[in-house]
């Protein structure tokens, strides 16, 4: 059996193939190719015969895999967690050459820690559901820009963005630059926000052909507390399959809302989140929480203590935190949100 590790680049690739006998491993060779053609790669591979292939979780590692996956004698394919191998992001010598040889060895001894790869359905999701994000970022920026730009004049106001407001806007004595720019991020907005509707309309059409489960699962999360399908959207394409993960602390890790710790004989100091992982599905359980502590008095409350003792940003993110673990349950359990068994379960988790 031959291991092949793969160092992939945008526009090119480098491989080293090893084998292991006798609990050693040899260098059979090494090969560098162009991305594009495809052809001279899939010839490559198919002459390996038999083997194993390992690539990097990159930016565009899917058409690699798929290319690879469709030969015959290809007996494995592992994508690699990136985060995971320090080993190669650490290397005081690094060079493709060297990081396909790793990555080969690594695979040889069955030490790659392996990256999870989402389905078709849930890559097509996640496309739609973070161009849509985007969408939203943008018209808040542009808003915020002209917001400041009014505050420069004294004459900021919540109802800019009205029919009236902007009319009111317009007609105030600003500096023509001024006054040209602000038209302009007018209209991007509005341009901005035909788009976004779009793609509204498209993640309907999108959740019309879902799955059964898929189906089920959107029923059961718009049972909590204000779930929207906003948030629906962001937790199912950025959870995938919430099987994957095997305790709540994995998917909290995941959402980058997992406090750190430092500790050194006797001394603790906690740190602040990790920001790890998925920024969207942190920002969806952030805006969630809010959402819940305005309307839910059970929530607020426990918010109100934690507030207290550490301040409002880490009580809302324990309370995000919290959001999510429940989220993590109705997925993994199937069964709708039940008000009284998450806030006994709350109030002993933050305890």
């Amino acid at each position: 059996m031959k291991f092949v590790g793969v160092d992939l680049h945008k526009k090119t690739i480098s491989l080293c193939v090893v084998v292991k006998a006798r609990g050693k491993i040899k260098v059979l060779g090494r090969k560098r190719f162009c991305c594009r053609p495809t052809e001279p790669i899939a010839r490559y591979f198919k002459s390996l015969e038999k083997f194993q292939m390992t690539v990097e979780s990159t930016i565009g590692y899917e058409w690699f895999v798929h290319l690879i996956e469709a030969i015959d004698d290809c007996r494995r394919v592992v994508v690699a967690h990136p985060s995971k191998m320090r080993v190669i992001a650490e290397s005081t010598c690094k060079t493709d050459k060297i990081d396909a040889q790793i990555l080969a060895e690594f695979l040889a001894r069955d030490m790659i820690p392996a990256a999870w790869m989402p389905t078709p359905r849930v890559r097509q999701h996640r496309s739609l559901v973070r161009h849509r994000y985007r969408t939203q970022v943008r018209i808040t920026q542009m808003k915020n820009r002209c917001r400041g730009m009014l505050a420069r004049y004294n004459e900021d106001r919540a109802s800019l963005f009205t029919k009236d407001g902007w009319t009111e806007a317009m007609s105030l004595p600003l500096l023509e630059s001024e006054k040209w720019i602000l038209c302009e991020m007018g209209a991007e907005i509005r341009t901005q926000a035909k788009f976004l509707k779009h793609a509204d309309a498209q993640l309907v059409e999108f959740a019309e052909t879902a799955t059964a489960i898929e189906r089920e699962q959107r029923e059961l999360l718009a049972t909590m507390p204000g779930v929207g399908v906003v948030t629906i959207d962001v937790v199912l394409c950025e959870l995938g399959d919430v099987r994957r993960f095997t305790n709540s602390k994995q998917i909290v890790s995941y959402a980058g809302l997992d406090p750190g710790v430092r500790e050194s004989d006797r001394k603790r100091k906690d740190l602040g989140i990790s920001r790890a992982g998925s920024k969207m599905l942190r920002w969806a359980m952030i805006q969630l929480a809010w959402r819940v502590v305005r309307q839910s008095a059970r929530w607020r409350y426990r918010y109100d203590q934690l507030k207290q003792r550490r301040g409002a940003k880490k009580a809302i993110t324990a309370i995000a935190r919290r959001q999510l673990t429940i989220i993590a349950a109705i997925l993994r359990t199937g069964e709708c949100y039940n008000v009284h068994d998450s806030a006994k379960s709350a109030t002993r988790k933050a305890a």
